[in-house]
């Protein structure tokens, strides 16, 4: 786990004490989350209108585009994200700003001393920060939040929101496997209806849950859900349509609009874009103009997802070459890349990735483009070895003590991507000095 650091003093110290946080073995439910709201007083029902969103890839993006065309429309906006790429205040964004370092100590602190103040209820890192999230959208004044999903849906911490403005699903793949597909009666056993068991258990009566269009068994099972629940299910392709070129030419029964493509890179995140667009035009809450989509789609930022890197010390090492960055590590986000780079010229792929992921994800798509492949760690985790990327790809595999080293013995031409990891990404930009704003 990466708790981050600071060179803040106080937020320094409540990270000491998130460190020592843990989940217990086995532990699963949402019950000591529900219980450590309830100790300060259960923010999270007095928010503002909440767009919840859920995915394996793309709901980090979704929720960019929705915090952007919310408040090009002149409306103040809470969001949180996750995970955190340099320092923890990127998880937390009051009123559109990053969270200041004095407040974010001030609520990590109350939130760990409400736990201390009677039976340790011992809650993890992610149900720490949940609740600091909720304590500080709820005292804030603001037209909306933005809360990204952290793991699954059913049984993540941010779950405990009775009535969303609108919730969403991006896109369905296999990750976490540990966790997503762990053993559990009544469940379903296909992996992807599993998935879709998991993201889907955010539905709520009557709201509408607006999602991308899946596979029929991951499909089936969102449909079983939203029919229990009483959720209103808007579905891609039924009652949503988006098509990607140029444009974004969207349109629902509202009527047809035609979008700008993102700044971003990738078809796929043209994709999120439409997805926030769907979410917006399916919600009652809060008015939001074509204008403001089109100009929010166009200013939305998100680092790590195919970023172009700038100017910086890294760069400086491959002077004239584009370095992209993707923190990209399952075979869904190997799939969106490979499509990115499918008419490019062939490219060096610097790889750092977890040992729990598969070494395939990334490499096997991209195998036909690159120029050479070279093996970095996963700055404080445990990752895969060379040998385990040799078996996906005709070339020489070599390994590399950091970036810098991998970047400094590469050839004088080809640009590059270096991807396999958010913990690598993050590394890559402390290093570059481009800090996520």
């Amino acid at each position: 786990m990466d708790f981050a650091i600071s060179d803040h003093p106080r937020v320094a110290a409540q990270l000491a004490r998130l460190e020592q946080l843990s989940v217990p073995q086995g532990r699963f439910g949402l019950e000591i989350i529900h219980d450590l709201l309830a100790r300060l007083g259960n923010p999270q029902d007095h928010l503002p209108p909440v767009f919840h969103v859920a995915g394996t890839n793309g709901k980090g993006s979704t929720c960019t585009y929705l915090r952007m065309m919310l408040e090009t429309a002149g409306l103040t906006v809470h969001s949180a994200t996750k995970p955190h790429l340099v320092r923890y205040n990127e998880r937390i964004r009051i009123a559109g700003r990053l969270i200041e370092d004095d407040l974010l100590a001030d609520l990590l602190a109350e939130v760990l001393d409400a736990n201390n103040a009677g039976e340790d209820l011992h809650p993890s890192f992610f149900e720490v920060t949940t609740a600091a999230i909720f304590l500080a959208f709820a005292r804030t004044p603001a037209d909306a939040c933005v809360i990204e999903v952290g793991l699954g849906g059913r049984l993540d911490a941010t779950n405990v929101l009775t009535a969303p403005a609108a919730t969403g699903i991006a896109t369905l793949g296999i990750d976490h496997e540990g966790f997503l597909l762990r053993p559990e009666d009544g469940v379903p056993e296909s992996p992807l209806a599993r998935i879709a068991f998991e993201k889907a258990g955010i539905a709520r009566a009557n709201v509408p849950l607006v999602t991308q269009s899946y596979p029929e068994e991951a499909s089936a099972q969102i449909a079983a859900i939203t029919a229990a629940t009483g959720a209103q299910w808007i579905l891609r392709g039924r009652d949503w349509w988006a098509d990607i070129g140029a444009t974004i030419e969207y349109r629902d029964r509202h009527g047809a609009l035609s979008l700008p493509l993102p700044v971003l890179a990738g078809v796929h995140q043209a994709e999120n874009a439409a997805l926030a667009v769907a979410m917006l035009r399916h919600q009652t809450c809060l008015h939001v103009s074509p204008d403001a989509m089109a100009q929010g789609i166009r200013a939305a930022r998100w680092p790590a997802r195919l970023q172009a890197l700038g100017p910086g010390p890294l760069s400086d090492l491959v002077p004239g070459r584009v370095m992209w960055l993707d923190g990209g590590h399952n075979p869904d986000a190997g799939a969106a890349i490979a499509r990115h780079f499918s008419d490019a010229p062939p490219f060096h792929l610097i790889i750092g990735m977890l040992a729990n992921k598969d070494p395939a994800a990334i490499i096997a798509p991209l195998a036909a483009h690159l120029l050479s492949v070279s093996v970095v760690p996963a700055p404080g985790h445990e990752a895969h070895r060379p040998e385990d990327f040799a078996a996906h790809t005709a070339l020489p595999v070599r390994a590399f003590a950091d970036v810098e080293q991998a970047l400094a013995a590469l050839p004088p031409q080809g640009d590059v991507l270096i991807a396999g990891s958010l913990y690598l990404a993050g590394d890559v930009l402390r290093r570059n000095l481009e800090f996520p704003e």
